[in-house]
């Protein structure tokens, strides 16, 4: 009686998501975890099968990290972003664009899924720019340097063209972080924002963003002080704040601005929860933090 409960409340979710665009951006800590993609595989499957339109963009930075050091390149972070030379850009080529994507490719051909493997280079998904040297200022310090990121790129233009055509034929793009300028340089972005813009230009439905946090809480040592909805305003309060600090400012940031820009929803789930992506769209109770429009 319990799974015909479950199956009643998932009803009228399953009404409101139908043919709608999900964006599910994994981090890269995540992908690495082999429960964790089974469930998201899993969770995607189900996804396609009731006719809902998703999207993958995935990370990478700790198979990017792990790699380096064992080539003896030791990585160079300034406030969690990566400094790309070369030699780093040549091991995001080989972690983003192969191991990382061909493991999520495995996991969803497991579990039912036609599923393309891509990068924001293919179909020029992605239109970016070498970032120029740019001041940054030290959270804990408070000195401020001139960082040069070397091969990282800021989006200038999206074109979701292709992305578009896979999905109304059924299938799940799964794209890594890397896109390319007018010249053809490839270029390493962030992919927290790569999910976002192109969850912007699909004006998708939702844009979900897993992690190894719970969510956004009000307390960072107490996990039990989970804040599970915020307005825009409200969560650039909060950062504002001090509220949500660290790593999870430019998370939260790009998320916001998502919702700013015509998705309907964002929410940060806690990627290693069994079925996080099916508790959060299809249970009256969600799970994680949900970011919608609003001023209060």
């Amino acid at each position: 009686m319990k799974d015909v409960h479950l199956l009643k409340e998932a009803l009228p979710y399953l009404r409101r998501h139908r043919r709608k665009t999900m964006v599910i951006k994994l981090g890269g800590e995540l992908a690495a975890n082999a429960d964790v993609l089974k469930s998201l595989a899993q969770d995607v499957s189900l996804l396609a099968h009731v006719n809902i339109r998703v999207i993958v963009v995935h990370g990478g930075g700790p198979q990017a990290t792990k790699l380096s050091k064992l080539l003896g390149l030791e990585p160079k972070m300034v406030q969690g972003r990566r400094v790309t030379d070369e030699a780093t850009l040549a091991v995001a080529k080989m972690v983003f664009g192969g191991q990382i994507n061909v493991d999520i490719l495995s996991a969803l051909r497991a579990q039912g899924v036609k599923a393309v493997g891509l990068s924001g280079v293919d179909g020029d998904i992605l239109q970016a720019v070498r970032r120029p040297p740019t001041e940054m200022t030290d959270d804990e310090t408070g000195e401020t340097q001139v960082v040069d990121f070397g091969h990282v790129g800021d989006v200038t233009d999206v074109d979701t063209s292709l992305l578009r055509l896979l999905v109304e034929n059924g299938y799940v793009p799964v794209i890594s972080s890397l896109g390319s300028d007018d010249e053809g340089n490839i270029l390493n972005i962030n992919a927290d924002t790569v999910a976002s813009v192109i969850a912007q230009d699909l004006q998708a439905h939702r844009l979900i963003s897993l992690t190894s946090a719970p969510g956004v809480l009000r307390d960072a040592d107490d996990p039990d002080s989970l804040i599970s909805e915020l307005t825009t305003s409200g969560a650039r309060s909060t950062i504002q704040d001090g509220g949500i600090r660290g790593g999870m400012i430019p998370k939260v940031t790009t998320l916001v601005e998502a919702v700013e820009n015509g998705v309907e929803a964002a929410v940060i789930l806690p990627g290693t929860t069994k079925s996080a992506v099916l508790l959060e769209l299809f249970t009256d109770s969600g799970v994680g933090t949900l970011i919608r429009p609003g001023d209060v």
